[in-house]
């Protein structure tokens, strides 16, 4: 029920899915999981303003800073690839553009328009509440907001990164995202940095795997239909990585909250990138190079058919996900939270499917 479309939660969309109507039973009787959801949506959407402001300051301030800009730009594009290297020639002039704060905050604005974003905000919240309450931890505000703050930021780099390596949209300010990057990583390490050696070190063996994940993902636009089942499932690393990790760290690594944490969130994620690679094949009326609709076409020959598989594929993630509930304590304060969470995930899937029903999906092209 937090997404960047409106649309997609409003009642008529709930009807039309097995997963709605089911959360619109849990709405009329205020179920324990509702409420709770609602609590920390409200809490999001007040945050996320204030997340935005205080985002773009932070890196306003990281780039007015740096004395070495090249330097910086340079070790970015060396650790992780010359696709996010931004030529020197446009190095200072780009500079000079994001110095102005309108701008900066269009292109911030820009990359916190994102699903996993709005998604992600409220989960991790609950998630450390409850680990919170489960462990009996002192209330540390600075801790909370520093570990929230650190992995939303990490979570959004994904974003300008797509963006760069697909280039199927905001095509006109990649050179910006490119200028970003590196800042954006720092402001995420300085946060997180604090928050403890145990949570630093997940953080920085889930970027690494995230990056592979990555890799592996623009390497598999070069094969097209030759993709096998096991690249597809190395490439969703980066979900599994980003996410999972992020669920773990709310659990500041303890067991064994932590690693259910990771299983729930990571599986739940998965699931959502099948719900993504629907609507993306909608926008673009075409089956995306790499995702589990091409991995399905390139075996059967059948449009169609492959999208009905990634549907299944998504129900596969989403029942790993449950696994997770089965595993929690039985009084686990939070656990009606996750059931209804999983609800949202399997309707947001649901949705992109029964839109993509309506199109003539015929004349849908395999992406170059």
């Amino acid at each position: 029920m937090s997404s960047k479309n409106d649309v997609i939660f409003k009642k008529e969309s709930l009807l039309n899915t097995k997963p709605g109507q089911q959360i619109i039973k849990n709405r009329l009787f205020k179920t324990k999981g509702y409420e709770q959801f609602i609590r920390y949506r409200e809490e999001s959407i007040l945050e996320f303003s204030k997340l935005s402001t205080r985002f773009a300051k932070d890196l306003s301030y990281l780039i007015k800073s740096d004395s070495n800009t090249y330097d910086t730009q340079q070790k970015f594009s060396n650790v992780y690839g010359s696709d996010f290297e931004l030529k020197p020639s446009l190095i200072d002039s780009t500079k000079l553009k994001l110095i102005n704060m309108d701008v900066l905050s269009d292109r911030v604005a820009r990359i916190l328009n994102s699903n996993f974003i709005k998604m992600t905000m409220p989960i991790f919240m609950a998630l450390y509440d409850s680990s919170s309450n489960f462990y009996g931890d002192d209330n540390h505000d600075d801790l909370r907001e520093n570990l929230l703050y650190g992995h939303l930021i990490a979570i959004d780099l994904s974003e300008p990164m797509d963006r760069i390596i697909d280039k199927d949209e905001d095509l006109e300010y990649l050179n910006d995202y490119k200028f970003l990057n590196p800042y954006i990583l720092k402001l995420a390490n300085d946060k997180i940095s604090k928050c403890g050696n145990d949570v630093m070190r997940e953080f920085n063996n889930g970027f690494k795997e995230a990056i592979n994940g990555q890799k592996a993902d623009h390497e598999l636009k070069s094969k097209h239909t030759n993709i096998s089942e096991d690249e597809m499932d190395y490439c969703y690393k980066k979900y599994r990585a980003v996410i999972g990790t992020a669920g773990k760290n709310m659990a500041l690594c303890r067991r064994p909250l932590g690693e259910i944490f990771y299983l729930g969130m990571s599986k739940a994620a998965e699931c959502t990138g099948c719900g993504n690679e629907i609507e993306d094949a909608i926008k673009n009326k075409s089956i995306k190079v790499p995702s589990w609709p091409l991995y399905f076409y390139s075996l059967t020959g059948d449009v169609t058919k492959c999208f009905e598989l990634t549907l299944q594929k998504s129900e596969i993630y989403i029942k790993e996900a449950q696994l997770a509930l089965d595993m929690l304590p039985e009084d686990f304060s939070h656990k009606e939270f996750l059931k209804f969470l999983f609800l949202t995930v399997r309707h947001y899937n649901h949705f992109w499917y029964n839109q993509l029903k309506k199109e003539n999906l015929q004349q849908f092209v395999v992406s170059e």
